[in-house]
């Protein structure tokens, strides 16, 4: 009888270790673009937000990672904003969008067995341990590419991500970079087509 239970015990514990698992996988970024399929030559470019009430810490947390992106493809960033090629409008928003119940990390499951004889006891059960409500944001980037001299919009860009609190890129700061390294990607990319970027 020892011998069983000890068996028991084992199985439980193999059954927490292998049930117990991590998730670390962002959701891809929905991204699109419109453009008016002429080259776009690189040059300097100045930063503003797309609207007066858009501004402080977490607009330049936004606007630098436009500015790396574009810096990445030969856009330098001007001097003086009245001598740049271009004008570059960043717009961003970042809402709640409710409640999900995480699953556990950890489900302990226990079943029946039989003894001696053929004679089997069936019945089983399982149960969570640790599953959490998370809140899931929406966050959007915008950016709109002007050129100085004309005031002719040339480029636009719209990147849309969900994330989940508590994994990677749920932070402005990751969301940030993530949503303009995904605007950016292959720039200026195919104009009107929604793509994902992982």
């Amino acid at each position: 009888m020892k011998t069983r239970a000890l068996l028991a015990l084992a199985a439980t514990a193999a059954l927490v270790a292998g049930c117990s698992t991590t998730t670390s996988r962002t959701a891809p970024v929905d991204v699109v673009r419109y453009h008016l399929s002429q080259p776009i030559p690189a040059g300097t470019v100045a930063l503003a937000p797309q609207s007066p009430a858009q501004g402080g810490p977490e607009y330049a947390l936004y606007s630098g990672a436009v500015g790396a992106e574009m810096a990445r493809l030969g856009f330098a960033q001007a001097a003086d904003a009245t001598r740049a090629d271009y004008i570059a409008t960043v717009g961003f928003s970042r809402t709640d969008r409710g409640q999900v119940r995480t699953r556990p990390p950890v489900t302990i499951g226990i079943g029946g067995g039989s003894y001696g004889g053929g004679v089997g006891l069936g019945g089983g059960a399982s149960f969570g341990i640790g599953s959490k409500t998370r809140t899931v944001y929406a966050s959007e980037l915008t950016v709109q590419l002007r050129r100085r001299g004309d005031n002719t919009m040339i480029w636009e860009g719209r990147a849309l991500a969900e994330t989940l609190e508590g994994q990677p890129g749920a932070q402005p700061v990751d969301g940030a970079a993530r949503m303009a390294a995904a605007l950016f990607k292959g720039f200026p990319g195919q104009s009107g087509i929604t793509i994902q970027v992982k």
